[in-house]
């Protein structure tokens, strides 16, 4: 069985965006791209939000000479991506299919079928994904910002006790923190 794996990266207080919906700050440099590569090489399917989609399917067309931009550019290339969305129309990108709501049933026979891990992106998609128990790692990148407000990485009310596995510290400031769910 595949895990499920939300792998948010957030400001120090816990936002995805900031209150403008700008998430700039966030952009990982050379090192934490890097990084990110070698742990998305386990994922098979993304699991996206409208929104993350949009901003995500850029990855397919992406044309850049950093190593580290090729190598993520074919990994999400190669990778299925399911979409949820009751209002677009059809995917942008190879390998995709649209899903008109989110059913926790499904996503649970998905992860029973899967060879590979899957990727949950998206703070809202992510949260119902969180609030049907459905993910068991969490993959958190802790940007050195505090942007005080926004949307939020986790969703509210619900409470979940942690079990650290790793953690890295990188140059720019940047902390990783993987956690499963005990």
């Amino acid at each position: 069985m595949a895990n499920l794996i939300y792998s948010p990266i957030a400001s120090l207080d816990g936002y995805v965006e900031d209150s403008q919906g700008k998430f700039g700050w966030a952009a990982p440099d050379a090192e934490v791209h890097a990084f990110v590569n070698e742990l998305e090489r386990t994922v098979g399917t993304y699991l996206y939000g409208r929104r993350m989609y949009e901003t995500m399917s850029a990855w397919e067309t992406i044309d850049d000479d950093r190593p580290f931009m090729r190598d993520y550019a074919e990994l999400w290339r190669a990778a299925e991506k399911v979409v949820y969305s009751r209002s677009l129309k059809s995917p942008s990108s190879t390998r995709t299919r649209i899903e008109r709501d989110f059913d926790a049933g499904s996503v649970r026979e998905l992860k029973e079928a899967a060879q590979d891990d899957i990727s949950v992106g998206g703070a809202e998609l992510a949260g119902q994904a969180i609030e049907f128990r459905l993910v068991d790692e969490y993959h958190v990148i802790l940007v050195p910002v505090l942007v005080g407000g926004g949307k939020r990485a986790f969703p509210d009310g619900v409470r979940l006790d942690l079990e650290l596995l790793d953690e890295r510290r990188f140059a720019g400031g940047a902390a990783y923190l993987r956690y499963r769910q005990r």
